[in-house]
Formats: structure tokens, C-alpha cells, sequence
């Protein structure tokens, strides 16, 4: 909202409404020691010019990928947005519609929901798509929790341990509120190691896999659903959505719940958020999927709607029977993805993802040919791969801000192990001139 115009008059409507006669008697429940100082230390007025001109330079210290060649990725990727998903998604009825509580004046929202439903669906080769979550940190958490519920006799699961390191954070706070234990699979040469899958989990309610996982690395998940010994436990797969264009899909591996960041389907990396979490699952798990699940139905002439078919939330139904308390959808961001599935088509996803693939062969292979550098595992990636660099990565990754360049994410913040190691992703809007570029700037250390 771009001005409020709270009047005196305004004010004392509002006051009066609330049945107080000041905005002190208002607050009078807040302890004084927070209200005491409050706005003591507040800069001077500004009039409105001045106020514009203040935020717009602080804006402009903000760095984008448009003016910065960008090789960053870790979950949130420089992909090309095709310039109609902005001008439809702008669209009034869009940009300002409501939670579509009423089918009858929502069916619009409710038809761009489930043709998001259904492309999910084919993209991952999953059965049931419900109308997002609110990232893909979220929806993973989501997934865990549905799985202990619906297994109910265990409230352990068994997570890999190269799954995002923010979505980890994500989800082990969402498991200590719920008393839900976790125990970390171990891993090697850059993957999961299963080889104690059968034993570790003969009482877990979930296996959780990242695939491509957090370092790039493409992972092996032919059997492993038949290796978990609860035959009750379902097995959760994390994906990268465009790599399910080329590589087998969750659907594929035998997944009971697939979920997503949904930041590459269309999604400007918007300095962090707001993005998509994409949940799909097969339709036997259908009634303890999370948030809510659009349908087609004909009405008493014949004709075509779409309604709200499933909401399993404590505002629907009773507090402790409820799957989730997820109120709401992405309903803004799962249309653009939709907008962008629709215009890129199978074809289209597809060709970006041979893109990233080649694209980011062929530099890792420039990169390991340099003097210092080279690759860390022997695995197959997707669209991102880890170097060892021969300086501290921080100084490579602040030599490039200067020269306009983000060059890619340190490891060793997340783990002792991988100093010096540098997280780089290529995506199809990386040209050759870019690449070139970023080869003469590592060839300089």
C-alpha cells in the first residue's frame, strides 16, 4: 500500500470503534520497559520526496542478477523468465484476487490452481499435487510430519544428510515442536550412504533424500524404497523441478511424497522470497496431505467447476484430527509457475534442462583444467558441482562482487570439511561469453 491516510478524524473513528478514547489506552497491556523508549533514537521527519530519494539509494546498494553475472545456486537459481509470466501475473484479477474460499466467484483461481495441480503432477510423475506450500523448506517439513502421522507408531525418520542445510534448520524446528526424532543417514564421496538403510530403518515412520542433493550430485535411488525395512515408512524425495525434465522423476524411484523448491519454475529469486513450495504425493496418501487440493467437478446442468475438494487444516475440522495448520496457499507464485510451464511446454522444460546439464559439464571441465582448481567428486551433477579452490573462497566471491560477478556459495560456513570448497551453478542463461568471463577471473588466482 503505497499511503495510508490516517487523519486525526480517521484516527478517532477507529479508537471509538474499539471502544477506547486513546492509542496509550490501546497499548496499555504492553509492559512500559518496551513502550519507554520506543522512538526516541527515530531520525527526523522527511517529507515525501526526501523519503523517496532516501529509499530509492538504499535500494540501489541492493546487487542483481541483471546486472551481475550470477553462478549461485544452493536452492535459488538465475533462471530465464519469459517476460509474459510478469505482464499476466500483474493482471488486477490476478495481483489482487482473494483466498478462494467462494467457488462460485472464484473460478478463475481455482482453475490456474489445479492446471498447476495437474502439470506438477506430470512434471514429477507423482498422482496428487495439493495448491502449494509456502517454500520448499516448508513443504519438506510438511512431508515428515505427514508421514509420522499417517505411520503413527514411529515418530522417527531418517533424513539424508545433504539436504539444503536451511531447509535441515527448517525442518528440525518444525520436528522438535511435534517430538519428532530425526537421525542423519551417513554419506560419502559427495552422496547418501545407504548401505545401513535396512537396518536403521526398520522403525521409522519416513526416509527423507535430496535429489539432485545440496552439492549438486545426482543420487542413486534405484531400490531404495524396497530397502527400507518398514514397509509402512514412505519415502520422501526433494527435487530440483526442470531436472525432472531429463533425469528420472520421483514417481519413477517409487516416491510416496515428492516435493520441490518451485523458485526455478518461473520465480525471480526476489532476494530470497517469496517463493514455492510444490507437494505432491501418490493418491492412496491423499486425506494427510497438507493445505488445500483443487478439483473439476459439473454441476446440476452439466457444466464445468472447479472446487475446494479437500482442506484438512484445524480451521476446517477438528483441531487434533488436522494434517496441518497451513492456512494458505502461494497462490500468486504457483501462478507463475503455472504461467511458465504452460509456456515452455515439455519441450521447452526440457530443452533448459539439457541446457544447465551441458552448460554446466562443459565449464566444470574448464575449471578443473585450471592451475588450482579442480573438481571435488567424481559424480554426476545436474546443474551444479563443487571445486576445490586454491585461495579462500571468500576472497574469490568478494573479488567478483567488484567485477560484477557472483561467483558461487562457500561450503566451509556450513561445514569444517568443505573449506575451501566453492559451490557453483550454471544455469541455460549462462552464454559463453559469461563463462568465458568467469574463466579468465578464477584463471587470475
Amino acid at each position: 500500500m503505497d499511503f495510508v491516510p490516517n487523519t486525526p478524524k480517521c484516527e478517532q473513528e477507529i479508537l471509538s470503534a474499539l471502544e477506547v478514547d486513546s492509542f496509550e489506552e490501546l497499548i496499555k497491556n504492553i509492559p512500559d520497559k518496551f513502550i519507554k523508549n520506543a522512538g526516541n533514537d527515530l531520525p527526523k521527519p522527511l517529507s515525501e520526496p526526501e523519503i523517496d530519494k532516501k529509499l530509492s539509494k538504499l535500494a540501489k546498494q541492493n546487487l542483481n542478477t541483471s546486472d551481475n553475472i550470477s553462478f549461485l545456486g544452493g536452492g535459488a537459481y538465475d533462471h530465464f523468465i519469459p517476460a509474459t509470466v510478469d505482464f499476466l501475473l500483474q493482471r488486477s484479477e490476478y495481483y489482487t484476487a482473494y483466498t478462494p474460499y467462494q467457488a462460485e466467484v472464484s473460478q478463475g483461481t481455482l482453475q490456474s490452481i489445479y492446471e498447476y495441480q495437474s502439470m506438477l503432477c506430470q512434471l514429477l510423475d507423482m498422482e496428487v499435487a495439493n495448491a502449494s506450500m509456502y517454500d520448499g523448506a516448508t513443504a519438506l517439513a510438511e512431508a515428515i510430519i505427514m508421514a509420522v502421522g499417517k505411520v503413527r507408531k514411529s515418530n522417527k525418520v531418517l533424513i539424508s544428510p545433504l539436504i539444503n542445510p536451511r531447509s535441515l534448520d527448517v525442518l528440525k524446528t518444525y520436528l522438535e515442536s511435534r517430538h519428532i526424532n530425526y537421525e542423519l543417514l551417513p554419506e560419502k564421496n559427495g552422496v547418501t550412504d545407504f548401505s545401513e538403510l535396512a537396518e536403521k530403518s526398520k522403525d521409522v515412520a519416513a526416509v527423507a533424500v535430496q535429489s539432485p542433493n545440496f552439492l549438486g550430485i545426482i543420487e542413486d535411488l534405484n531400490g531404495i524404497k524396497d530397502k527400507i525395512a518398514n514397509k509402512k515408512a514412505l519415502f520422501v524425495v526433494s527435487t530440483d523441478p526442470l531436472s525432472n525434465a531429463i533425469l528420472k522423476t520421483p514417481g519413477e524411484y517409487g516416491a510416496d511424497i515428492a516435493v520441490a523448491e518451485g523458485q526455478p519454475l518461473g520465480v525471480h529469486q526476489s532476494l530470497g522470497g517469496p517463493y514455492l513450495g510444490v507437494f505432491t504425493a501418490k493418491k492412496k496418501h491423499i486425506r494427510k496431505m497438507p493445505g488445500r487440493i483443487i478439483g473439476k467437478t459439473e454441476d446440476e446442468d452439466g457444466k464445468q467447476g472447479f472446487v475446494m475438494i479437500l482442506q484438512t487444516r484445524e480451521q476446517h475440522i477438528r483441531r487434533e484430527r488436522a494434517t496441518s495448520n497451513i492456512c494458505t496457499n502461494q497462490g500468486l507464485i504457483a501462478l507463475a509457475a503455472t504461467i511458465y510451464m504452460a509456456l515452455m511446454g515439455k519441450k521447452g522444460i526440457k530443452k533448459v534442462a539439457e541446457m544447465c546439464l551441458s552448460k554446466s559439464h562443459a565449464t566444470a571441465k574448464q575449471i578443473n583444467n585450471l592451475k588450482g582448481f579442480e573438481l571435488v567428486y567424481d559424480q554426476p551433477f545436474f546443474k551444479e558441482f563443487v571445486v576445490k579452490t586454491p585461495v579462500d573462497p571468500q576472497k574469490i566471491i568478494k573479488q567478483g562482487v567488484k567485477k560484477n560477478m557472483f561467483a558461487g556459495i562457500d561450503l566451509g560456513k556450513y561445514r569444517q570439511k568443505w573449506k575451501n570448497h566453492l559451490l557453483i551453478a550454471i544455469t541455460e542463461k549462462r552464454s559463453n561469453e559469461d563463462i568465458s568471463k568467469f574463466m579468465n577471473f578464477l584463471g587470475a588466482f
